[in-house]
């Protein structure tokens, strides 16, 4: 799926060409499944930092087998099933080369569909517990768009760590979602500080922000003391800007969540860390919900509704 120039909503052409030849160190993947992310959407209508030149295939997340390996590649070897990230697009596609050193072999029990759409999400999530803030057995998270495929990981792994989990989400079907991802309340956005605080018994002690825009302050206000609120990302479209003087009250910390960044400067370490994320789900530890498949020509609508927020969970494209 290509796309020939940056349009919002993107529009993406399908073509026909050869299979990529994998060249020394690296592994051609024939894809079973492709993720689908809000940050495809924003790459193909320009509207992200990163702009590839053009023309080029949105997608950064895969999983799949491997079809051949270059020289000097003894694993994986080939059929055996991985799942891999790419620097930012290339991943609509039937067959992509990867590093091998960064194909991560899928366990046993997991579909090429959860392994897809895990690694983005799932390793945002795991990155921001073990890297950016601690969460305790008992405390109470707070979850804003909790209904998306970001939040409904970040439902599920607060809960994996024994956090009480407040989902808010905007509909009923996308809290329902949440709820049977682990949260142990969900609300609306209406009334939101006075709300959470009401459920937390006086204010929560960590938020989860993947949406920005105006319910950011609200669920800041909503701290208790020591609370620390993590900036993951603005799906709203919207950058907030939080109070300094509502920080410094009650000692919160307001922590920065840049998943990309880290894996970026140590891709060593991003690949343990997918390797992790799939072994969890392997293990039962994590259940990522089974996302809404499409056809890889579908690839455009696909991108337009994560951009309409309709859909709750994640999508994932089958070639």
């Amino acid at each position: 799926m290509v796309c020939r120039e940056f349009t919002d909503p993107p529009r993406l052409d399908v073509v026909e060409e050869p299979h990529p030849v994998p060249g020394p160190g690296e592994v051609l993947v024939e894809v079973d499944a492709a993720g689908v992310s809000f940050v495809d959407g924003l790459i193909a209508a320009g509207r992200y930092q990163v702009r590839p030149p053009l023309p080029f295939a949105p997608g950064s997340a895969v999983a799949g087998r491997v079809a051949a390996v270059g020289d000097g590649v003894t694993a994986p070897a080939p059929g055996v099933r991985v799942a891999g990230l790419l620097t930012g697009f290339g991943g609509f596609t039937s067959h992509v080369v990867l590093p091998a050193a960064s194909a991560v072999e899928i366990p046993a029990g997991v579909d090429p569909d959860a392994a897809a759409t895990a690694l983005e999400n799932y390793g945002t999530l795991v990155f921001a517990v073990t890297h950016r803030v601690t969460i305790a057995r008992g405390e109470w998270v707070v979850v804003l768009g909790a209904g998306g495929g970001i939040g409904l990981a970040a439902v599920d792994v607060a809960r994996s760590l024994g956090a009480r989990v407040l989902a808010v989400a905007s509909s009923e079907g996308k809290r329902a979602a949440a709820r049977a991802a682990g949260a142990e309340a969900t609300l609306g956005y209406d009334g939101l500080k006075d709300r959470i605080r009401e459920v937390t018994g006086g204010g929560a002690d960590v938020v989860l922000d993947p949406v920005g825009g105006p319910t950011a302050e609200a669920a800041l206000r909503a701290l208790g003391t020591g609370g620390r609120f993590c900036v993951v990302g603005f799906t709203s479209g919207e950058i907030p800007r939080l109070p300094a003087n509502i920080v410094l009250l009650r000692n919160r910390t307001v922590v920065g969540v840049d998943w990309g960044d880290w894996a970026r400067a140590d891709s060593a370490a991003a690949v343990a860390l997918a390797g992790d994320v799939l072994g969890r789900i392997g293990r039962g530890e994590l259940h990522p919900p089974a996302p809404h498949g499409l056809p890889l020509g579908e690839a455009g609508e696909a991108l337009r509704m994560l951009a309409a927020r309709e859909v709750t969970g994640k999508l994932v494209l089958h070639p």
